[in-house]
């Protein structure tokens, strides 16, 4: 359901895509990042513009991530790869700061993405050749950190404009939660039902907000952080 938040960070999302910026998308669980990002790469993007998507967990391994990248990717020039002729690939990495760290602090599928960054390739494990990659970009989503979620270095961040996803206000989940049970009271319920609707997202929207009000985490209640998706 767009909202004007969701409308607006789109539209920023697109105008640096389509000048060749990478792009950084910051904000808590629920805010639509991934969402937008993905509404935007898939049916709001020239016809010359392509995604491959890539989804970070803890286990996500270096080799893993140059491997699913490469794999779709085209020869261009022996030692140069990159999408058909003509065409730009946006890498969409969702969770970024989701992979573990190693004992010396670093996440090594950001450091092989950083390689790109500073260097405009990397190492064919194969053949121990340097190999570039041409005409890819990189837009990116997490959350912060706390929960698994870990920082990352500004060595990598410096090369993102980053936009950063603010909670939802009461009005736009009036809007997103309203139309939403509209559409499920439209199908077949009764007229006093669907006339109670408005009264049932406000009720609920104001449960919410008492609960992460009141109900903060302790030490002993860790788990005491909400979010849209609860």
């Amino acid at each position: 359901v767009p909202t004007i938040d969701t409308i607006r960070n789109e539209w920023l999302i697109e105008k640096l895509l389509r000048k060749g910026y990478h792009v950084l998308c910051t904000g808590e669980t629920g805010t639509g990042k991934s969402v937008s990002i993905k509404n935007k790469l898939l049916k709001g993007m020239p016809a010359n513009f392509n995604s491959i998507s890539l989804n970070f967990s803890a286990q996500t391994s270096a080799n893993q991530t140059q491997d699913l990248i490469d794999s779709k990717l085209d020869k261009r020039r022996k030692g140069v790869i990159g999408p058909p002729l003509g065409m730009v690939a946006v890498v969409f990495v969702d969770d970024l700061n989701m992979p573990a760290k190693e004992e010396y602090g670093a996440q090594p599928p950001i450091e092989i993405l950083r390689q790109w960054m500073d260097h405009r390739g990397w190492y064919d494990r194969k053949e121990n050749e340097f190999r570039r990659l041409v005409d890819i970009q990189f837009c990116a989503a997490m959350g912060p950190p706390g929960g698994g979620r870990t920082r990352i270095t500004q060595r990598y961040v410096r090369h993102f404009n980053l936009i950063n996803f603010v909670n939802f206000s009461d009005e736009s989940l009036a809007r997103v939660f309203g139309t939403i049970l509209d559409w499920r009271l439209s199908q077949g319920f009764a007229g006093p039902i669907k006339q109670s609707s408005e009264a049932v997202v406000q009720s609920t929207i104001s449960v919410y907000n008492d609960i992460a009000a009141n109900l903060l985490p302790t030490p002993a209640k860790s788990h005491y952080t909400f979010n849209l998706r609860d």
